[in-house]
């Protein structure tokens, strides 16, 4: 018997309260507001770290980088129309192979046994 995954509508959303709560929860010693100050802290970091271009590594979970992309020309689906697309940034993210392996782990690949 085939067993399928939940859909979209059946899975939660880690929230930034999550998190915070998540290491509210885990650092004991901690207020709630130090503990939010520091979850904070983090964020901040990481995030003015990717403005300024540089990778931000975490280890056994991944990689951010930001990388420009030149001007380009696009086509709208709908019409066909061709419309130019201006040169960006965007930040891409690659997952570690810890990170990989433990969602692999967490749904192993489900086999078709109706073969």
């Amino acid at each position: 018997m085939r067993q399928s995954l939940p859909n979209e509508t059946d899975r939660k959303t880690t929230t930034r309260a999550d998190l915070l709560n998540a290491v509210y929860e885990s650092c004991k010693g901690l207020s709630r507001a130090q503990a939010r100050d520091i979850f904070e802290m983090a964020l901040e970091e990481i995030s003015e770290a990717l403005v300024r271009g540089e990778p931000v590594k975490l280890r056994s979970f991944g990689l951010f980088t930001v990388r420009s992309k030149r001007e380009r020309i696009g086509r709208n689906p709908r019409t066909g129309i061709e419309v130019p697309i201006k040169p960006r940034r965007v930040l891409t993210f690659r997952p570690s192979p810890v990170l990989i392996a433990s969602i692999n782990a967490a749904h192993p690949p489900q086999r078709d046994l109706e073969a």
